[in-house]
C-alpha cells in the first residue's frame, strides 16, 4: 500500500514548474523577435542612408576661357553671326537651268549674270518681233508718201477730204503699228532678261540650290524643281544677333560698347557697340532680339558661327582686347579642404577632389592657373556636404 502511494506521488505533475518554464520559453521569443525587428529597422536605415547617398544632385560647370573685360561686363549674352543683307537668288521666269556659273565661296558684282535658263524660245519670239517692227517701219514709208501725194493734191483742189481723210488714218494706224511692235520688242527683251539670273548686289555665295539641269520655278512646290539658284550674302554687313531676357533688357542701350568672341576662335576677340534693339518681344523665350555690330572683323567671321557678347560699362582698350584670355570657373565651386583650395570632377557617378591654383577673382568667376583645363566639368556649386569619393547625380 505504501509502495503503491510513493508511486502516485512521483507521477504528480508540478503546474508551477511548468508555468516557469513556458514563461522563459515566451521570455526568449521576445528578446530574439526584438533583437530581429532591430536588425532590420538598422537594416532599413542603413539602406536607406545609402539610396539617400547616390541620390544627391548636382549640377556641373564647364571650365571655359574667359576674356579679362568680363570684369566690367554688366550681362552676358549668346547668339549668331547674322548677315544683314541676304538674298535668295532666283528667277522671274520659269525653265531649265542651263548655265551656273558661281559655287560656294565665289565672289559675286552686282548685276553680274551669275546663272542663265533655256531661251531659245524666247529668242525666236524676239526675233520675230524685230521683224514685224521692220515691217511696220517699210508701211510707214508708204503711207507717208501716200498721205504727202494726197495732201497736195487736195490743196490744189485735184482730191476729195475723203481721199485725204483715209490716207490721213492709214498713216496714223501704221505709226500705230510701230508702236505695237516696239512694244513686243521691248516684252521680249523683258523676257530674255529673266532669263538671266544677275546678283542684286556685291557680295558672296553663300549656297548653291539648283545645278545645271534642273527645272527653276519661281515659288517651286513640286519635286524636282527649285525656286532658288543661289543664296549670298553681303559680308560686311555681318552682326551678332543676341537675345536678351526681358529682365535684363534695361542694361543694354544703343551705342553701348560691347565684346564679341566667337565659339570657333575662343582665343580671339573682337569689338562692338550696341547698333540695334528691335522694339518688339518674343513673348515665346521673353527675350528681345539685340543687334551687335562690330566695330573691325577678319574673313574669318562667317555667317551663322554662335557667338557670346559681353555688354560692357565701359569701352575696353587695345591692350585689354589682345590680352590671353584666362581660365575660369564659378566661384561656387572652389572650395578649400585641409588647407588647399580644391575642385570637384565627376568620374563614374562619384565625386573626384582635385587639387587647384586660384588667382584673380572676377564677379562670380574665379581664375584657375593649374589643377584644370579648358573644356573640362566641375561641381557648379560645392557645400560642406560635397566631399571626395561621395555618389553624385548629375541633373
Amino acid at each position: 500500500m505504501e509502495a503503491q502511494k510513493a508511486d502516485l506521488s512521483a507521477l504528480r505533475i508540478d503546474r508551477q514548474k511548468e508555468s516557469e518554464e513556458a514563461g522563459k520559453s515566451r521570455r526568449t521569443t521576445w528578446v530574439v523577435s526584438t533583437i530581429a525587428i532591430v536588425a532590420v529597422v538598422l537594416g532599413a536605415y542603413f539602406a536607406l542612408g545609402n539610396a539617400l547617398a547616390q541620390a544627391v544632385d548636382v549640377s556641373l560647370a564647364t571650365v571655359a576661357l574667359s576674356s579679362p573685360s568680363e570684369s566690367n561686363a554688366v550681362l552676358t549674352a549668346s547668339g549668331y553671326v547674322v548677315a544683314q543683307r541676304k538674298a535668295a537668288v532666283a528667277s522671274k521666269a520659269t525653265g531649265r537651268l542651263v548655265y551656273l556659273a558661281v559655287v560656294e565661296g565665289d565672289k559675286v558684282k552686282k548685276n553680274e549674270i551669275i546663272a542663265r535658263l533655256e531661251d531659245s524660245d524666247i529668242l525666236a519670239g524676239l526675233d520675230q518681233a524685230k521683224a514685224n517692227l521692220e515691217m511696220n517701219k517699210a508701211d510707214l514709208l508708204s503711207a507717208q508718201r501716200a498721205l504727202g501725194r494726197e495732201k497736195a493734191l487736195f490743196e490744189k483742189g485735184l482730191s476729195t477730204q475723203e481721199d485725204y481723210d483715209n490716207a490721213d488714218a492709214t498713216y496714223r494706224k501704221v505709226l500705230a503699228s510701230i508702236d505695237v511692235a516696239k512694244a513686243e520688242v521691248t516684252a521680249q527683251d523683258v523676257a530674255l532678261e529673266n532669263t538671266r539670273i544677275r546678283a542684286p548686289f556685291d557680295g558672296t555665295v553663300l549656297t548653291k540650290n539648283a545645278d545645271v539641269g534642273e527645272m527653276v520655278v519661281p515659288m517651286a512646290a513640286s519635286v524636282g524643281s527649285q525656286a532658288s539658284v543661289v543664296t549670298i550674302a553681303d559680308m560686311s554687313s555681318l552682326q551678332v544677333e543676341a537675345d536678351v531676357s526681358e529682365s535684363n533688357i534695361e542694361r543694354v542701350v544703343p551705342n553701348q560698347p560691347c565684346e564679341i568672341s566667337l565659339d570657333a576662335y575662343p582665343d580671339k576677340r573682337y569689338s562692338g557697340y550696341v547698333a540695334k534693339i528691335v522694339p518688339t518681344a518674343d513673348r515665346a523665350k521673353a527675350t528681345v532680339l539685340v543687334k551687335v555690330a562690330f566695330n573691325h572683323y577678319d574673313k574669318s567671321v562667317l555667317p551663322e558661327m554662335s557667338a557670346k557678347v559681353l555688354f560692357l560699362s565701359k569701352p575696353v582698350n587695345a591692350a585689354s582686347m589682345n590680352a590671353k584670355p584666362i581660365l575660369t570657373v564659378p566661384t561656387s565651386a572652389i572650395a578649400e579642404r585641409n588647407g588647399r583650395m580644391v575642385a570637384f570632377m565627376v568620374k563614374d557617378g562619384k565625386t573626384e577632389e582635385v587639387p587647384v591654383t586660384t588667382g584673380r577673382v572676377f564677379s562670380s568667376f574665379t581664375e584657375i592657373t593649374s589643377g584644370l583645363s579648358a573644356g573640362q566639368q566641375v561641381v557648379e556649386t560645392v557645400n560642406n556636404s560635397i566631399t571626395d569619393g561621395m555618389k553624385v547625380r548629375v541633373k
